[in-house]
């Protein structure tokens, strides 16, 4: 029977805080022309895992040599595939080409840097070994004085008499061909009523941004006819509403009309509605100042956080501005009480929230045609008064001629509504089995 692994993310350590001793090791790494290798002991036998300088800053390993050295392997989850499973024993990590979230069990995790490939190998940052393995039971220490990661011979021994799994068996979602797509183009099929047994009809909060005299961002930047954020929105989350109804979720709306709704309400409607889930529908626009602004394309999920960059800030800012719309003040916003209440109540959904993101962002990517842009994370009004796993998904450029068109097209948006559907349902279905054992 497999034990689940419970991991405690700190919200710093999402935030990118150099709190870890890894960072520091990294860090210290990083101001030497030839990163030190990682001695990697397993039993009586060592091995040298050698170290490159991460493109980011800091140190990578080889994950495929890593693996090998503490006894176990790293495994493509199919055939072209951008994401890997790096298997220890008993233990599996999946990761993934260009991200920074690693998925140990059911929890999603961050990593200090992110997973890149280069010749052709799979790299890792150091600190996945130097902090993660030895945290998620894969029988693994490091020793700091000595630079030596250690893996016990009766892990291995245990690990050997036992079939591997197959790759990512607990995370990877069903996947069925696109219509019309090639094979290699998947998109993960939903979870069916039974796989989302509980006790009690699951409630998700589709939030559509913006309404009424609030607008949102315009488009596209190179003439056309203009498309406002607030028409695409509401068109995309009442598809999301049926999508979502139709795999026998419980949908409560915060506005069906195009009228305004205060963003401190967005929340308080999630939250009187008892929600589980809150997922807030949005599109990006380009900063005007960027050199090719027209040519800005892709989709993008955040969640709840101190931003990291400059866009993340941009971004939050740019959809914090529909305050300005609103009459009424919120009066409990300069309540210190009420504010640390609040944040211990989003700290409680941090991880969630992440895990969220990460299922709608690998959904997407099977049918949007713009680049994938990633998880991120920013400080959005919207999210902060909804007290459960809360996301706001930026599902394309209106700035964009191609995106725009995109995004008004009711099949595409229909499409769009269906890949969130599936991430939504797949994460209720992963809940269901965390909660019930």
């Amino acid at each position: 029977m497999r034990a689940t692994i419970a991991l405690t993310v700190p919200l710093l350590a999402l935030a990118g805080s150099p709190a870890l001793p890894a960072v520091h090791l990294a860090a210290q790494a990083q101001d030497t022309a030839r990163p030190p290798s990682l001695t990697v002991r397993l039993g009586e036998r060592t091995r040298t895992v050698p170290a490159v300088a991460h493109p980011a800053g800091g140190v990578a390993l080889r994950a495929d040599v890593l693996a090998e050295a503490l006894g176990g392997q790293l495994v493509p989850t199919s055939a072209g595939s951008a994401r890997y499973r790096f298997e220890v024993g008993r233990t599996g990590i999946d990761i993934e080409h260009g991200s920074t979230l690693a998925v140990v069990v059911d929890d999603t995790v961050p990593l200090v840097a992110d997973v890149f490939r280069h010749g052709g190998a799979v790299y890792v940052p150091m600190a996945m070994a130097t902090e993660l393995l030895p945290r998620v039971g894969a029988g693994v220490m490091f020793d700091v004085d000595k630079r030596e990661l250690r893996r016990f011979a009766l892990s291995v021994a245990s690990a050997r008499s036992t079939p591997a799994r197959p790759p990512a068996a607990n995370t990877a979602a069903k996947t069925a061909p696109v219509p019309g797509g090639t094979a290699a183009a998947r998109r993960p099929v939903a979870a069916s009523p039974a796989d989302l047994r509980g006790s009690r009809q699951r409630v998700v909060v589709v939030d559509a941004g913006h309404g009424g005299p609030d607008r949102g961002m315009s488009g596209p930047l190179l003439g056309d006819a203009r498309v406002y954020e607030k028409n695409i929105t509401l068109a995309v989350s009442k598809q999301l509403e049926r999508a979502l109804q139709q795999r026998g979720i419980r949908v409560v709306m915060t506005r069906t009309t195009d009228t305004l709704i205060a963003l401190s309400d967005r929340g308080r409607i999630a939250n009187d509605a008892k929600g589980d889930l809150f997922v807030s529908i949005h599109v990006n626009a380009a900063n005007p100042r960027w050199a090719n602004p027209g040519g800005a394309r892709g989709y993008e999920t955040y969640f709840l956080a101190e931003a990291k960059t400059e866009d993340e800030r941009r971004v939050a800012a740019m959809e914090n501005e529909a305050v300005r719309f609103e009459t009424r003040a919120d009066v409990s916003g300069g309540d210190p009480l009420g504010f640390l209440l609040r944040d211990m109540a989003q700290n409680e959904h941090l991880r969630e929230s992440l895990r969220l993101a990460d299922l709608i962002q690998g959904s997407m990517r099977a049918v949007h045609p713009g680049p994938n842009r990633g998880v991120k994370q920013a400080g959005f009004r919207v999210l902060v008064t909804a007290f459960m796993p809360a996301v706001l998904v930026e599902i394309g450029f209106g700035t964009n001629r191609d995106e725009a068109a995109y995004m008004t097209s009711p099949d595409k948006q229909a499409e769009l509504a269906e890949t969130i559907a599936d991430a939504v349902a797949r994460y209720l279905a992963e809940y269901e089995r965390k909660v019930s054992g």
